[in-house]
């Protein structure tokens, strides 16, 4: 445990004199994984060549980001500690299909992003950092006027349009148009057939990692388990992320039989973009999403949690609306994606705390010139996700839960962490006892330095209001040496200057 403190201390010397070295191949751990979310033509404009009929005024129209424009941000993205970008679909699209959503032609790249070439070295890139990608995928549905409407060798490639009113009919969701989106027929054997070519052929010619699967429910069961099989055939660990949205967990978790791996967790979305949108709300709901995904799920470990997505209003938003400083709030939303189980999923611009209201408005461009103490706060987060294998693989406790203030715990072999948010008002004092933590031994905090030692085999937590920390569980030190692990490093830095500057003057 002093060798993984010593080794959290070292972390800002490290990031500065670290040498790139070859990734070596390893066992895909997906509950390992950090995601950073995309929307591809509103993140970076690295092309300008490509920037006809853009227009930066028009929330409905192309702002000019493209993949060279990604390709140009990965040191970015992985100083953030993401490990794996997802992108909205780079599939060409039909007039202000910005999105991606609206698919023109499933072969060709959106000419607005680049090209197939463009999209090779994002991949080749990414995977010389060590960096996964995913790309979004639409089966569902294809643009308003997809040249197969007019073909008439496929007229019956499409269900017969009808709209979407009972959302409780399985039948109508699966069959309907939804937002009058021309609904493909998976029943057709051309159809699925074409499908399954497409996605296969994606991840041969481009060597990505995973699919996000979009509007998975308006989709049979039966195809996904085809589709799973078809692309597990070219790549055993290829992931796919399904979008299920529905809040309720068994509805969900039954897409997972037909070999859907993972889901963006809309359960656990609705309840961490509530409680901590505004201080005084209990953590309680949270938890109880977490033992309903540990029952229902085949691995719950790696389920995408998020604050933020393109769908929805952003979390700084929600947070302004109810009158509270946005990254105070934003800080502990966080803490706790970062520590609870699931992977971690930041849309673009959460790091900036970017502000943003319903679709277009949560879709705003990224802007790399702001600063914000929220990127700081991530990207140390992810590195103390990293080291400490408990908040990626451990079991997960609520030791203690009043009113706002809680307390969680996270053990795997012989480590503990405890993961202690004051969601109030008010500075808050727990006693934690032996019956839940090893008596004789010394909470470490690792986000603010906080130290709190056993006394009488109890651990007395005490934090300000609105704020949180992360402590794993170690044998005492005397502050004599805790301070030798802090000076050590800094001494010998000091001394490798002076024997620097000596030299220079020698010569």
């Amino acid at each position: 445990m002093r060798k993984k403190l010593v080794q959290l201390l070292l972390i800002p010397f490290l990031l500065f004199y670290a040498f790139p070295v070859e990734a070596a191949e390893k066992e895909v751990k997906w509950e390992e994984e950090v995601i950073y979310f995309i929307m591809v033509d509103r993140f970076n404009n690295g092309d300008t060549s490509n920037d006809f009929t853009v227009n930066t005024n028009d929330p409905y129209a192309y702002h000019g980001g493209d993949i060279k424009g990604i390709t140009e941000k990965l040191d970015y993205i992985k100083d953030l500690g993401a490990t794996t970008i997802w992108l909205t679909p780079i599939f060409a699209n039909e007039k202000k299909g910005y999105h991606g959503y609206w698919t023109e032609d499933f072969y060709e790249v959106e000419e607005h992003f680049g090209t197939l070439e463009d999209f090779k070295t994002l991949v080749k890139k990414a995977h010389e950092k060590d960096m996964k990608v995913i790309l979004d995928l639409v089966v569902n549905h294809t643009g308003y006027k997809h040249p197969w409407l007019i073909d008439l060798d496929k007229e019956d490639w499409f269900h017969e349009k009808e709209d979407i009113f009972n959302w409780d009919s399985q039948k109508e969701v699966e069959n309907g148009w939804l937002f009058g989106l021309p609904d493909l027929n998976h029943e057709n054997d051309e159809v699925k057939n074409y499908l399954l070519d497409m996605a296969t052929w994606w991840i041969e010619e481009t060597d990505i990692d995973g699919y996000r699967l979009d509007t998975v429910k308006h989709v049979p069961k039966w195809f996904w388990e085809e589709f799973s099989a078809a692309v597990k055939s070219v790549k055993e660990d290829f992931f796919l992320l399904g979008e299920v949205w529905h809040d309720d967990p068994t509805y969900v978790a039954d897409y997972n039989k037909t070999g859907i791996q993972s889901f963006v967790d809309y359960p656990y979305y609705n309840e961490i973009s509530t409680i901590f949108a505004e201080p005084n709300k209990s953590l309680d709901g949270l938890f109880r999403v977490w033992k309903r995904n540990e029952y229902y799920y085949d691995n719950p470990y790696i389920l995408g949690n998020f604050v933020d997505n393109h769908d929805n209003v952003r979390f700084v938003r929600k947070a302004i609306q109810k009158g509270e400083d946005p990254e105070t709030r934003l800080k502990l939303a966080m803490t706790y994606l970062y520590t609870s189980p699931g992977i971690p999923v930041i849309y673009q611009g959460t790091e900036i705390a970017m502000d943003g209201g319903e679709d277009p408005d949560n879709r705003r461009m990224m802007d790399f010139s702001v600063q914000s103490p929220i990127k700081e706060h991530i990207a140390k987060l992810a590195e103390i996700r990293r080291s400490y294998p408990s908040l990626t693989k451990g079991d997960f406790q609520l030791v203690y839960e009043e009113a706002g203030m809680a307390v969680f715990k996270r053990t795997i072999d012989d480590e503990t962490t405890i993961i202690a948010i004051n969601n109030t008002t008010d500075p808050q004092r727990v006693e934690v006892t032996e019956e839940h933590l090893q008596g004789d031994m010394q909470l470490t905090g690792l986000l603010l330095g906080d130290t709190v030692r056993s006394k009488n085999n109890k651990y007395e937590i005490e934090l300000d209001a609105e704020t949180a920390e992360i402590f794993v569980l170690e044998e005492k030190t005397s502050n004599y040496n805790l301070y030798l692990y802090i000076l050590i490093p800094i001494l010998g830095l000091i001394g490798f200057t002076m024997l620097i500057r000596h030299k220079r003057k020698s010569n």
